[in-house]
C-alpha cells in the first residue's frame, strides 16, 4: 500500500514538473504564488489610505491598484475583497465627493475607469454615470481650451492630448472601459486612433520611446505605460479594426527590444539601456504584464517569452517587505535631459506607481 502510494505521489510531483515546463507561467513556488502575492499585495491596499494629489483629490497610481486589487479579486473570486473594495469607492458618492478628480486632465480623467469597472460588478447606475462623465469629458472640449488644445481636438484626438508616454495608459484605461460597460465603438475608436498617433510620433527605431522628444532617456516606468496600453487595448479589439494592426507592429517591436534589455537577474533598470543602473520594480512589473499577456493572446512565441516573463516575476518577488510593501520604486519623475538625474531619483517603498503593476501581473498569471 505504501508502495503504490509512494509511486502516485512521484508520479504527481513529475506531472507538475512538466506542467511547469511545458507552461513556465503555471507554477510556482509557494509563497511566489499569484494568488498567494496578489493576496498580500490587495489586502494591503484596501486598508491603505487614499493617495492624493497634494491633499487634495484621488491620484492616478491610487486608481491603477485599485483596478488591479479588483482584477486579482474577480480571478480568485473572492467575494469579501470585491465588498471591501467597492465599500472603499462608496464614500465618494457623499462625504469624500471633494476628492473626485476634475475632468481636466490624462492623469485625472482615467479614475473614470476606476467607477466604470465596479459599473461591471455591480451595476449600479451611480458607477456608469459617474464613469462615462470622465471618459466623455476627455474629448468634450471646454470653452477655456488654449488653441494647441482645440487643434487635437480639430484632428480628432483628445483635447487633453500631450504627447507623453504616459498618457497611452491614462487615454486608453478610461475609453477602454466605457466601450466594455456601453459596447459603443467611438470609445475604442478614440482610443486606437490615439495609440496610433503616439506610436507614429514617439516610438523609436528599438522599438523603445524616449522619456520625452527633448529627453533622451529610456525611463523604465513611462516605457511601461505604452508597455501595458498596447495589449490592453488589443485585448478589447476585434481582429478586423482597421487600426490594430498598427498597434500590434509597435507592440512587437516594442516587446523584441524589451526582451533583449531584460538584466540576467530578470529584473529591467531604471533606465532601460543602461546596464550600471539599479533594478526598478514597478518598470519591471510592466513589462512582465506585456510578455504574460502577449504569451497568453499568443502574440508572443511562448518558448521564448514566457521563460522570460517567469523570471521576471520571481525577481519581482523578494523586493517586497515584511509589511507587503513593494520597494524599490521609482517615485513620480518628470522630465530632465540629465542621466544622472534618473539615477538619482529617490525611492519610494509601497509607492502604488509599483504595488499597482505586481497587482497586474499577479491577476494576469491567475489566467485569462
Amino acid at each position: 500500500m505504501f508502495r503504490k502510494s509512494f509511486l502516485l505521489f512521484l508520479t504527481v510531483c513529475s506531472f507538475q514538473l512538466l506542467a511547469a515546463q511545458d507552461n513556465p507561467l503555471k507554477s510556482f513556488p509557494k509563497g511566489s504564488t499569484p494568488k498567494e502575492v496578489g493576496k498580500r499585495l490587495a489586502d494591503h491596499f484596501v486598508g491603505s489610505r487614499h493617495d492624493l494629489y497634494a491633499g487634495k483629490w484621488m491620484h492616478y497610481a491610487s486608481v491603477c491598484a485599485w483596478n488591479g486589487a479588483l482584477d486579482y479579486a474577480l480571478k480568485t473570486n473572492d467575494k469579501k475583497l470585491i465588498k471591501q473594495l467597492e465599500n472603499k469607492f462608496e464614500p465618494f458618492f457623499t462625504y469624500e465627493k471633494s476628492l473626485l478628480p476634475p475632468m481636466n486632465h490624462v492623469d485625472y480623467n482615467m479614475f473614470g475607469s476606476l467607477a466604470l469597472k465596479l459599473y461591471q460588478i455591480n451595476k449600479d447606475e451611480r458607477y456608469k454615470e459617474l464613469g462615462l462623465k470622465y471618459a466623455d469629458t476627455q474629448w468634450e472640449v471646454p470653452a477655456n481650451a488654449k488653441a494647441e488644445e482645440k487643434a487635437w481636438a480639430n484632428k480628432g484626438y483628445s483635447w487633453q492630448t500631450r504627447l507623453w508616454i504616459d498618457d497611452m495608459y491614462m487615454i486608453t484605461v478610461v475609453q477602454g472601459e466605457a466601450y466594455k460597460v456601453t459596447g459603443d465603438k467611438k470609445y475604442l475608436d478614440r482610443a486606437a486612433k490615439e495609440m496610433v498617433m503616439y506610436l507614429d510620433e514617439l516610438q523609436r527605431p528599438n522599438g523603445l520611446f524616449y522619456h520625452a522628444p527633448d529627453v533622451p532617456y529610456y525611463w523604465a516606468r513611462g516605457d511601461g505605460w505604452m508597455a501595458v496600453g498596447m495589449p490592453d487595448l488589443m485585448r478589447m479589439m476585434p481582429e478586423d479594426h482597421p487600426d490594430r494592426p498598427r498597434i500590434m507592429e509597435g507592440y512587437l517591436k516594442m516587446m523584441k527590444s524589451l526582451k533583449e534589455h531584460q538584466q540576467p537577474s530578470g529584473m529591467w533598470n531604471q533606465l532601460i539601456d543602461e546596464p550600471t543602473f539599479w533594478a526598478e520594480t514597478s518598470g519591471t512589473a510592466m513589462f512582465a504584464y506585456a510578455f504574460i499577456v502577449g504569451v497568453q493572446e499568443g502574440w508572443l512565441d511562448a518558448a521564448e517569452y514566457a521563460p522570460a516573463a517567469r523570471k521576471a516575476w520571481l525577481a519581482m518577488i523578494p523586493f517586497i517587505d515584511e509589511r507587503n510593501n513593494v520597494t524599490e520604486i521609482c517615485i513620480g519623475t518628470g522630465k530632465k535631459n540629465d542621466k544622472q538625474y534618473y539615477y538619482d531619483r529617490p525611492r519610494n517603498p509601497g509607492d502604488l506607481h509599483g504595488q499597482a503593476p505586481y497587482l497586474w501581473c499577479a491577476a494576469a498569471l491567475l489566467g485569462k
